[in-house]
Formats: C-alpha cells, structure tokens, sequence
C-alpha cells in the first residue's frame, strides 16, 4: 500500500483478520442504523447497491471524521467534506466541486472564485460563501489546523456577496494558491462549527459529520463504516447507493477478499496478480498500476548521525534498488533518480546534470570508504561508531504493508555489510503516522521511516511539500534557504523558462545533499471488480487518479458509477 495522503489533501488520513462483524460481500446483507432516522434498519448491499472500498490494512477504525485530524477516516475527504476544486495530478484535469470558476486578479496576488448556488449541508443547511470564509479564518485562529499553512501565503479571505469569494496573497504564488488553496483545503459548515473551538482537539463522531460531498454516514462500527448516496448533492443523488469500508490489519487478508468477490474497489499491493485476483474472474476482475509518486527513506534530520551528508551517500550507496523492486515490489515499481523526479516528470530534468546526480548506484566499497574519510571507525560488533554513537537505527514502516515491510527487511540486510546496523520497526498506522507527523512544531520520533510524497502536476509539489523549510510533508525537517528561495521563485512566476531554472537548482540539491533517499518510484495501487459497478476509470480511458486513497478524485469516480442494472 502506498501513502494515502494525496497531493492536495494536506492533512490526510490513511482495516482484524478477515471481515470480522460484516456481510460476505457486496451481494450480502447488513442491517445498520441510519443516520437519517435513528433507530430505522436499512438493508446494505442487497441487490449489487453496495460499492465496499479497501484502500489499504489499518486495523480496527476509531470513530473519527475530524477533517482537522490527520488519522481521521477514509473517506471523510471528498466523501463528506470536499474542497473548492480538485486538480488532477495524474490527467492535469481540473474538477469544479464547491467552486465552479476562479480568476486570478491584482497581478496573480488576489483570486475571485465563484461558488455553487445550489449545494446544501447533509443536514439540509445551504452552502454560502461564509463557510468558506469562517474555515479558513479557523485556520488562522488555531495555526494547528493549518496543515497546509495557507496563511504562510494568504493575507486575507472574504465574501464577496453569498456566492463569490475572494482570497489575497502576500505574494505572487500561483501553485500554492491553486494546490493548497483551492484544491487542498476542505470546506466545513460554520453553522455546526462555530461553537466547537479548537477544531484539532473536536471529536467528529459519524453521527455529527456534516459535508456537502456525495455521501453521508450512516453508521459505524470499529470493523466497518458505511456512507450513505446524499439526498441533497449538487450533481444529483448518486447512483451508488451505499458505500462500506472494512477493516483489516494486513495485505492477505485483504487480498484474498478482494480475489473472492467481497470488494469492489482496492488500492493494495497484490504479489502475481494475474494469478491471484484476475485468474479469479477474468470478465470482471481488471487493474492498473500507472506511475505515482517516490516512496523514500526519510532520515529525521533531528539525529545529528543522520544529519551527517557521510551516513546518508552510505545509507544510499548500499541500498539494492534493484532487489527491492524485483522482491518488495514484485517487479511493479520503476526504479527512482536521485532527484526524485518521476517519469512523467522527466522533462523538467535538468540537461546539465552531472551523470552522477540521474542515477543510482550500489557500491559498498564506496560506502564503507565514505564512512571511514568521516571518522567512523567499525567497533567489535562490526557496527560504524563515532564519538561513542554507532550507526544503528530503527526504520519505520506500517505494519501488514507487506510490499513495505519486506522492503524495510531487505535494507535492513542491505546495510548490514557497510556496518550499519537497522532494527526494522512495524506500527499500526495512526501510530506509524503520528510518529513521523506528530503535529506543528513537535519533533517527529523515528530514526528512518519509508514514507510516501506528495505529487503535483509539475515537480514544484514534491518539492514544495518534501524540502521546503514550510513544506505540508516535510517530515525529515530538513532546512535549506537556497530550496526555499528557489521554490518562491518558482511560485513567483509563470513564465516556463523562470521555473524551469528555479527547479534545477532544487534537482541538484536534491541529488547531491540527499536530504531525502529516493527507495522506488511507487505505483498507483487500483483493483477494481466491475461485476456489480460500471464507469470505471479504465486503461484505455484513464479519465482521473484511479486510486481509492486519492480521496477526493475517489468521491468523484464513485460519484461517477452506476450499477449494473
């Protein structure tokens, strides 16, 4: 599984052996709780109305849909709270949800955005412009919530009449405005949030989360949740009736729910997957693995060992990429450049750069020669020391990951002939996440974690969020003025050639400091059973980001579906 934080979400979320307390599949039946009318039954997936949703192993869910909280639910993105527009970074697509158009004005330092007329709050409330204003004024009064740090760059938002919004900025900054602005920022109603205070530290149970997105909870339970079509969505009343999320703690169990017909809709890594998930049911079992974003080794800049340039080239001199993708990745990842470019993104390579800086190498020698021009000295374990402080680390990754946590293994093994000596650490994933994220200005607690990034139409959101000194992923806590400045000055411009020179200077900081190690280019996991469902974004008609931890492109692929009749 890969990271669940899409590019735009910011603040993102990432299910138990087996379906503990749930139907068999989408055929089967369920009685819940509505939460239309509490106390009422209603019959879940009787007759195909029911679309159920892996997009990864967590274990036992809590009753979360806080859109302020990172670990919330998935689904509470897109399916319940939805943002002004969603940008599409694998089509470059733009989606007009809660806004319908936006121009920008003043020289690119103000942007007006028109809203819908006719979106309503699930409790039947209209949607205006004073939503928009008070969540982003919420964001400013408790900076913890302001996980994209919006008001880095806004100087101010407000009404312009009940249906028109205008931002201003401190300075030109079109990507962010359009990203993390427009596309990154989940609208709540200021009505039910007015009086709850600090909105990090809010507990939203299912009961009392109230969106404006294509569906609506009606119950939930630590093994499973369910969404419910929305009555009063904008684009109509969505064919898929009912959509379930169950739990479970790892890859297989996963696996073998999705090849046996009990979910329709996954994001999980599947070993031999024409074998084990097509073979199944060849009309109705499909898969694409297009190219997502880099899963890297963040070294948490915090451990002075880790700080040191030495011990990062060794740690990435001794790293066989080419056994992690064949093994961990069963051969469908690509493997990475050092500048953590990704293959659709190779245009934006510098032409200058030196041989060395586009392509990775294994060589132990080296490393072990590195180490040593450093000053470590191996002791009688075999381990490198210095100063008293060996080379050993624990390297974090999710538990039940089972492509991650083989990887986390074979670096482990990789490492160990340099001298360097890793303890493999496995975390549930609210866990593992607020290790590495544990909030604004807390230190992250890990040595080395494999953790995702976030991509964007343009090389600019990787970078942004992953190196810059205020970047919404930057985990490592890497600080580097010249990354910032060149990243303002791309932020600063539209001119191609401008931006163009601003990102070189990013791509060799990138491959020469190696303030993150790129591990593989990871895959976009999408699985789905069209037996029951049809509209799916398919091979020959990749019409948006296919993977069901995408959250808001997922709310509008579901959106999108119609049962078979």
């Amino acid at each position: 599984m890969r990271g669940a934080k899409s590019w735009l979400v910011g603040t993102s979320a990432m299910v138990v052996l087996g379906v503990v307390g749930c139907g068999t599949g989408a055929t089967g039946t369920t009685s819940v709780s509505s939460g239309a009318a509490p106390g009422s039954e209603v019959a879940v997936g009787a007759n195909g109305d029911t679309l159920t949703v892996i997009t990864s192993p967590k274990g036992n869910f809590a009753d979360n849909f806080n859109p302020f909280d990172p670990s919330t639910n998935d689904g509470t993105y897109g399916n319940i709270y939805e943002t002004l527009f969603y940008f599409d970074n694998l089509t470059g697509k733009t989606w007009d949800l809660l806004g319908t158009s936006y121009h920008f004005t003043n020289g690119g330092k103000s942007v007006i955005v028109q809203l819908r007329t006719n979106a309503k709050w699930t409790d039947g409330t209209p949607f205006t412009a004073n939503d928009v204003v008070f969540t982003f004024n919420e964001l400013k009064k408790y900076p913890d919530a302001d996980t994209n740090n919006v008001w880095s760059v806004l100087s101010g938002v407000r009404a312009l009449n009940k249906h028109e919004v205008e931002f201003t900025f401190k300075d030109v900054n079109i990507p962010f405005a359009q990203q993390y602005v427009l596309g990154g920022t989940y609208i709540v109603p200021q009505h039910e949030w007015s009086s709850l205070g600090d909105p990090t530290k809010v507990k939203i149970t299912w009961q009392k989360a109230i969106g404006t997105g294509p569906f609506r909870l009606i119950a939930f339970s630590p093994q499973q949740y369910t969404f419910e079509a929305n009555g009063f969505y904008y684009n109509g009343v969505p064919k898929v009736k009912y959509v379930r999320y169950p739990a479970y703690t790892s890859n297989q169990a996963a696996d073998l729910a999705l090849a046996s017909g009990q979910v329709d809709w996954a994001g999980i890594d599947i070993p031999d997957i024409q074998k084990t998930f097509v073979a199944a049911d060849p009309a109705h079992h499909h898969y694409d693995f297009p190219p997502g974003g880099v899963v890297e080794l963040y070294p948490n800049w915090n451990n002075p060992l880790l700080a040191n340039l030495a011990v990062r080239q060794a740690i990435s001199l001794a790293i066989n990429r080419k056994a992690i993708q064949q093994i961990g990745e069963t051969n469908y990842s690509v493997l990475p450049v050092p500048t953590s470019l990704i293959p659709s993104q190779m245009s934006w390579l510098d032409p200058n750069l030196p041989s060395q800086d586009r392509q990775f190498t294994l060589n132990d020698e080296k490393a072990i020669e590195i180490l040593e021009k450093a000053g470590f000295k191996r002791n009688s374990r075999g381990i490198f020391e210095k100063d008293g402080k060996e080379l050993s680390f624990n390297l974090l990754t999710v538990s039940g990951w089972s492509d991650w946590d083989e990887d986390a293994l074979l670096i482990k093994q990789e490492l160990q002939p340099v001298g360097i000596n890793i303890n493999v650490v496995q975390q549930q994933f609210n866990a593992y996440f607020n290790s590495i994220n544990p909030g604004v200005g807390i230190k992250p607690n890990y040595d080395l974690a494999l953790s995702w990034t976030n991509e964007g139409p343009t090389p600019y959101t990787i970078y942004y969020d992953m190196l810059d000194s205020k970047g919404n992923w930057n985990i490592e806590q890497y600080r580097n003025p010249q990354v910032d400045q060149a990243l303002a000055q791309f932020a600063s411009t539209t001119n191609p050639a401008v931006q163009r020179q601003a990102l070189y200077k990013v791509e060799r900081i990138a491959a020469e400091d190696l303030p993150v190690i790129p591990v593989f280019d990871g895959e976009l996991w999408y699985e789905y059973n069209d037996a029951h469902f049809t509209g799916w974004p398919t091979k020959q008609n990749m019409w948006i980001n296919p993977a069901p931890y995408t959250f808001q492109a997922a709310a509008i692929i579901m959106d999108h579906l119609k049962p078979v009749s």
